[in-house]
């Protein structure tokens, strides 16, 4: 690639991070420490002396960090068992772990409060049986539903964990435990002493996705109506956002406990302190479980599964059923919400305008992630590990805090308040959209330039092609399957996206389908079943696109999740 080329592409690339990730958040801070144009601390001030505030950021803390444990504590054995055991099952089963990423939490939380919920399916169940008081049932979501929130995130994050840590693994030289077996190491010892630190890496790229996840997860808390969470009184501070610095302030704090949290956990954990000579020549060896062995690894897994499906179970019973109260199951059934939920006045535009603003989105991340990736892998340009950086940050940034900077950047007066034209979001939802899943798209499109020989380019070049038509003719066609993969992976998670739509869409003809499903969620009546019918269709929509990605990306997948 040719310097000039790459100089520009890095330049319009750099310029786009500019005004659309670093401005939104600069002009979230700006709010946050500027009065009447003077520098103050007075308003972070004021989150730390509130103690609401304080109990909000709290809360948000042990969720996140319960989460990632639970996530972790899930993730870590499932990982370990599909790296070193060949067992009936395995690859059906190494799939359907990644079913948990094809509905939202928010959306799941229907199904797992009317299943956990006081006077839910569970406790029902356990009444007639005589074990449970129906006067005085357990809080299996526990008090606010703070285990609530906690087993959401941590059964629909946990993928994101396994798939990192088995990537690492893999990239493990298995010279190295079978050094320290001959020299007499336990198991355990191998593992705390060799294996973990040399995969601690992996695991704190995919723990850096879970806990940030978590700490800024919005649509969970909004469905269980726990509102004693940052993220929940940022989301009802937009409605005076105008004149309140507060949601601001919160928004800023939040932001700095995510960075430092994330720079202390790259210091501590993300380097690598044990170097190897190299990429490990030959991948561990798995060896075929016995049948007892085998057995207990395919039961582990199903486990795990069926507990990660448990709240999709749910929300399909709920999409199903015509009454479900004080009853184990449904006392009916009918599939008339699915055609209603299709035909509703709020679902029909809402999923027109998911598929508009993520189509759109879609195509401007593979421009630029094409761009990105080349730049990247195929010039020898000062800076280009810099844009490599840059372009997965928004990965290591809250999604919330975006979507408020976005907000406070295009109000009346903003410059950039041409992008909400007459309260229309489909603009900044585009741009929100792409930077949130550009990342997919570069890690895909990187794994594809790597995977194919640059001498092909170099022979067509040598024929008189020009680098476009090289890229075009040559290079895009072998790198397809990677661009289908991170295309695929951008456009659903777009489609099913939570904060941005949450906070920028505020009027009904441009509500997205997750804005939608918190909106018939709230409604009267059937508006539970309805919500319940949507999400099933998102995840059969997600479904799809998880397993193309997945087919076409195979162990690489992990690699879209890491910062």
């Amino acid at each position: 690639m040719s310097k000039p080329i790459a100089y520009i592409v890095f330049i319009a690339t750099a310029a786009f991070f500019a005004l659309f990730f670093i401005w939104p958040i600069a002009t979230t801070v700006e709010e946050a420490f500027i009065d009447d144009g003077q520098f103050t601390l007075d308003f972070v001030a004021h989150i730390f002396a509130d103690p609401l505030y304080i109990e909000g950021l709290s809360n948000a803390f042990l969720i996140a960090t319960f989460s990632t444990l639970t996530a972790l504590l899930i993730a870590m054995p499932m990982a370990l068992i599909a790296d070193r055991y060949i067992f009936p099952g395995k690859t059906l089963l190494g799939s359907l772990v990644l079913v948990p990423l094809i509905l939202p939490p928010f959306v799941g939380a229907i199904g797992i409060k009317q299943i956990l919920g006081q006077e839910g399916a569970l406790n029902i169940l356990l009444s007639k049986t005589g074990l449970v008081d129906m006067s005085a049932p357990p809080d299996w979501l526990g008090e606010g539903r703070f285990w609530g929130v906690v087993i959401m995130n941590a059964l629909h994050l946990y993928p994101i964990l396994y798939l990192n840590i088995t990537a690492a693994l893999a990239n493990l030289d298995p010279a190295m435990e079978e050094s320290a077996q001959n020299l007499g190491a336990t198991p355990w010892c191998r593992f705390r002493r060799i294996t973990l630190p040399l995969a601690m890496p992996g695991i704190f790229a995919g723990a850096t996705i879970v806990f940030i996840w978590s700490f800024t997860e919005l649509g969970v808390p909004l469905m269980f109506d726990y509102q004693r969470v940052t993220s929940v009184q940022i989301f009802n501070g937009i409605k005076d956002i105008g004149g309140n610095p507060m949601p601001y302030a919160l928004v800023a704090v939040m932001l700095g406990f995510s960075v430092i949290l994330y720079i202390a956990g790259k210091h501590f954990f993300g380097r690598n302190n044990f170097t190897m000579t190299g990429r490990a020549a030959i991948s561990t060896k798995q060896r075929k479980a016995s049948p007892l062995v085998g057995m207990l690894c395919s039961g582990f897994f199903a486990c795990i599964i069926s507990l990660a499906i448990f709240p999709h179970i749910g929300v399909i019973l709920m999409s199903l059923a015509t009454d479900w109260y004080h009853s184990v199951l449904p006392q009916s059934l009918t599939l008339q919400h699915y055609s209603d939920a299709l035909g509703h006045e709020l679902t029909v535009p809402s999923i027109a305008n998911s598929l508009k603003y993520s189509s759109i989105s879609t195509l401007l991340d593979l421009v630029l992630g094409i761009a990105i990736a080349y730049v990247i892998v195929r010039s020898r340009i000062p800076g280009r590990n810099i844009l490599d950086a840059i372009s997965m940050l928004p990965l290591a940034v809250p999604g919330l805090v975006l979507a408020f900077g976005y907000l406070a950047m295009t109000r009346e007066g903003q410059p950039f308040h041409f992008l909400l034209p007459e309260g229309n979001p489909t603009l900044i939802l585009v741009i929100a959209y792409a930077v949130r899943r550009l990342p997919y798209v570069v890690r895909s499109a990187v794994a594809g330039f790597q995977q194919t020989s640059v001498d092909l380019e170099e022979a067509a070049q040598n024929l008189g092609a020009t680098p476009l038509r090289t890229l075009k003719r040559v290079t895009i066609p072998l790198i397809t399957a990677n661009l289908i993969a991170g295309g695929l992976l951008a456009f659903a998670f777009a489609m099913l996206e939570v904060s941005d739509s949450l906070i920028l869409a505020q009027q009904q003809p441009h509500y997205p389908i997750t804005k939608a499903i918190y909106t018939l969620f709230g409604a009267l009546g059937n508006g539970h079943f309805l919500a319940s019918a949507l999400g099933v269709w998102s995840m059969i929509f997600l479904a799809i696109t998880i397993i193309g990605a997945s087919i076409a990306l195979g162990k690489k997948l992990g690699a879209l999740f890491r910062v």
